[in-house]
C-alpha cells in the first residue's frame, strides 16, 4: 500500500531514501552544480522534522569496480551543510547495519556508491569479450541470486522507504524498484518524485488546452518514440533542432550539410501523416541560421529550411521560424519542452534556443503551464537564467523521455503497486 510523505507518521522511525546523487565533480572532486542535491532536501527534512532518521543511498557516475574517484564520500560535507545536521557515512553500503541501527532521531546516514555492487544494477561484470552464451548467462543467473541478499540488507536498515530519485526511475535497480517489496505498507515518493509525476500528468492527462509540444536535439532516432506518442496527443508539435532535416529532406527540402537520418524518413513521413490524420499543427523550421562548419566562428547565412545551399549546414533557428513559433507557443495552454532547436553549446548558435526559454517565461507569466525536460533543454534554462521562470523544470533526462513515451517507469510502479 502505498503511503505519503505528508501523512506518514515518521516518529522514531528510520527511513531509507533513494536520492539522486549523481552530481558532476570537478577534477578537485569539487561539486560544480548541486541542484540534484538542494531537490532532495525538503523530503529529507521533513523526515528529519518528524522525529526519524535518515539513511541516505543513491549512485555517482558509472563505476565498473570500487574506485575512489566515484566515492559518495567527495559530497559528505556539502550533504550536511545542506541538510542543516552532520552526516554520518558508511565507507561499504552492505556494512551498515552497526551505523544504521544506532541512528537517534533526527540524524542521518549516507551510504557509499550503491554502483560498486553489481547487485544494484543486476548486470554481471567482469566477463571476458569473447564469453560464450552459456558463461553470459550463467553469470547473469548469478549475479541476480546474489542481488536478492543485497536488497534484503539494504531493506534490514530502516522502517520505510522513500523513493525521490526520478533520474533513475526508468531503471528497475535494486535500490530503485526491487526493495519496496520489502515495505508493503511504508513506501512512498518523497516530494522530488510526486512534483515529477504530477508535471507529467499535468502535460499528458490533465493537460489544457490547446497543448504544445516542442521536441528538438540533434537526432530523430533518439526520439523517435516520443514523437509517435505524442503525435495523437498534442494539438500543436514543434519540430526544431538537427532532428527537424529529416522532415525537411523527407519533404523534397535541399538541406546542404545539415544533419539528418536518411533511414528514418518513412518514420518522419508517417509522424507527418498521422498529425494530418489527428488535425495536429506540426511546425518546422521555415529559416534556418547555417554555418560552414561545426564551429562557433563559422561565417553564417541565413538559408530557407527547404533550400540550404551546397557545404552549408543548419545549425540554428533563424528569426522566421522563431516568430511562427513564439505565436504558437503564446496561445498555448499547457507547453513541454524537451531538446534545444540550435547548437546551444555554440553562443553563436545558441539564439534560438534562448529566445524558446524566453517565450515559455512569457506563457508562464500569461498563466500557461511550462514543462521543462530532458538534459539538453534543462541545462540550457538553466544556464539561461530561466530555470525559475517556467512551471517545472524535470531532473530526469531519460526517466523524463520514457514518462513521454508512455512507457510506465519502473522505481514509479514500484511504489503505487
Amino acid at each position: 500500500m502505498q503511503q505519503f510523505i505528508d501523512k506518514y507518521d515518521f516518529t522514531g522511525k528510520r527511513a531509507i531514501v533513494r536520492v539522486d546523487f549523481n552530481v558532476p565533480l570537478n577534477e578537485n572532486f569539487e561539486i560544480t552544480d548541486d541542484t540534484r542535491i538542494r531537490r532532495a532536501m525538503p523530503t529529507l527534512k521533513k523526515v528529519l522534522a518528524s522525529g526519524g532518521s535518515v539513511i541516505i543511498m543513491s549512485h555517482l557516475g558509472r563505476p565498473k569496480k570500487v574506485d575512489p574517484k566515484f566515492s559518495l564520500s567527495h559530497i559528505v560535507d556539502h550533504v550536511s551543510e545542506c541538510l542543516g545536521v552532520p552526516v554520518k557515512f558508511a565507507p561499504d553500503c552492505m556494512k551498515a547495519q552497526e551505523l544504521a541501527a544506532a541512528l537517534k532521531p533526527g540524524e542521518a546516514l549516507l551510504l557509499e556508491n550503491l554502483r560498486y555492487y553489481a547487485e544494484e544494477e543486476g548486470k554481471p561484470r567482469g566477463l571476458a569479450e569473447d564469453a560464450s552464451d552459456e558463461e553470459k548467462k550463467a553469470a547473469k543467473a548469478a549475479v541476480k541470486a546474489s542481488q536478492k541478499e543485497f536488497v534484503k540488507t539494504l531493506a534490514s536498515y530502516a522502517d520505510c522507504y522513500i523513493n525521490d530519485a526520478f533520474g533513475t526511475a526508468h531503471r528497475a535497480h535494486a535500490s530503485t524498484a526491487l526493495i519496496a517489496e520489502y515495505f508493503p505498507n511504508d513506501k512512498m515518493f518523497g516530494y522530488l518524485m510526486e512534483g515529477e509525476i504530477k508535471a507529467i500528468d499535468n502535460v499528458l492527462k490533465n493537460a489544457k488546452r490547446p497543448l504544445t509540444a516542442i521536441i528538438g536535439g540533434s537526432k530523430v532516432s533518439s526520439k523517435l518514440a516520443v514523437l509517435k506518442n505524442l503525435v495523437g496527443k498534442v494539438d500543436n508539435l514543434i519540430i526544431g533542432g538537427g532532428m527537424g532535416y529529416t522532415f525537411i529532406k523527407a519533404q523534397g527540402g535541399k538541406i546542404g550539410l545539415s544533419l539528418h537520418e536518411d533511414e528514418l524518413i518513412p518514420d518522419a513521413l508517417e509522424i507527418l501523416a498521422t498529425a494530418k490524420e489527428k488535425g495536429v499543427n506540426v511546425s518546422l523550421s521555415v529559416q534556418t541560421v547555417a554555418g560552414q562548419k561545426f564551429d562557433n566562428d563559422t561565417p553564417q547565412r541565413i538559408f530557407d529550411t527547404h533550400d540550404i545551399a551546397d557545404g552549408w549546414e543548419g545549425m540554428d533557428a533563424a528569426p522566421a521560424s522563431l516568430e511562427n513559433w513564439k505565436k504558437i507557443i503564446l496561445s498555448s495552454k499547457t507547453i513541454l519542452w524537451n531538446g534545444p532547436v540550435g547548437v546551444f553549446e555554440l553562443p553563436n548558435f545558441a539564439k534560438g534556443t534562448l529566445q524558446i526559454a524566453e517565450d515559455l517565461a512569457e506563457a508562464t507569466r500569461n498563466g500557461a503551464y511550462t514543462l521543462v525536460g530532458g538534459g539538453d533543454s534543462v541545462a540550457a534554462v538553466t544556464q539561461m537564467g530561466y530555470a525559475d521562470k517556467v512551471s517545472y523544470v524535470s531532473t530526469g533526462g531519460g526517466a523524463m523521455l520514457e514518462a513521454i513515451e508512455g512507457k510506465i517507469l519502473p522505481g514509479i510502479a514500484a511504489i503505487q503497486d
